[in-house]
């Protein structure tokens, strides 16, 4: 058999040049930590489906916690891309505030049925100076922005409250839709985030 050459022992990269071993640790980590939780979820069982060693695991991640924190980033890049999607298709104020209400609405209903993935990662992370945490309250704190900026651009009287209301309609959205059903639970978000937005009733 051929000796393997250097070029065969370096680690597989993806097409954005990205490691593949670290993109498979993180979506297999991702989808068992959103699904069943993550302290219940042990390093063991991620290597195993991702077919990754320890060695392999390490260098990338120093510690579970680290994984924790780049499975809430890609959370976070996602509801991000999903907003500039948002802006991309009208540069009318109003419309857009209709728009991300109607997106977090599909987000709820086709991508977390099973809660908000912050909340779930804060619950099992108490220690507010922890990186889970941080990585929380930074998500968090740039939603509420987002969304004061979209809403004091489409002349909502006080676009600080609203925000506020909005991410609080979000959070019950997540945590109802899983508990109770989304289809139970849509018509009420999505009325009532109208209302705080200044909006005309859905259709």
């Amino acid at each position: 058999m051929a000796p393997r050459t250097t070029a065969s022992r370096a680690p597989r990269k993806t097409a954005d040049g990205g490691s593949e071993a670290r993109e498979r640790l993180l979506r297999t980590a991702s989808e068992l930590f959103y699904a069943e939780g993550i302290h219940v979820v042990g390093v063991d069982r991620i290597l195993a489906e991702a077919g990754v060693t320890r060695a392999t695991f390490y260098r990338h991640f120093p510690g579970k916690e680290k994984l924790v924190e780049a499975y809430l980033g890609v959370e976070d890049a996602n509801l991000r891309g999903a907003l500039e999607g948002a802006r991309s298709v009208t540069d009318d104020p109003v419309e857009l505030v209709g728009l991300i209400i109607q997106g977090i609405a599909e987000d709820v209903a086709r991508h977390h049925t099973r809660g908000c993935p912050f909340i779930n990662a804060a619950a099992e992370y108490p220690d507010p100076d922890s990186g889970v945490r941080r990585a929380v309250d930074q998500h968090r704190a740039w939603f509420r922005g987002v969304l004061e900026e979209a809403l004091t651009a489409s002349g909502v009287k006080d676009p600080v409250t609203a925000a506020g209301q909005l991410v609080l309609l979000r959070d019950a959205a997540l945590v109802g839709g899983y508990l109770d059903g989304w289809d139970t639970v849509r018509v009420a978000f999505v009325d009532a985030a109208r209302q705080v937005a200044g909006l005309e009733p859905a259709a």
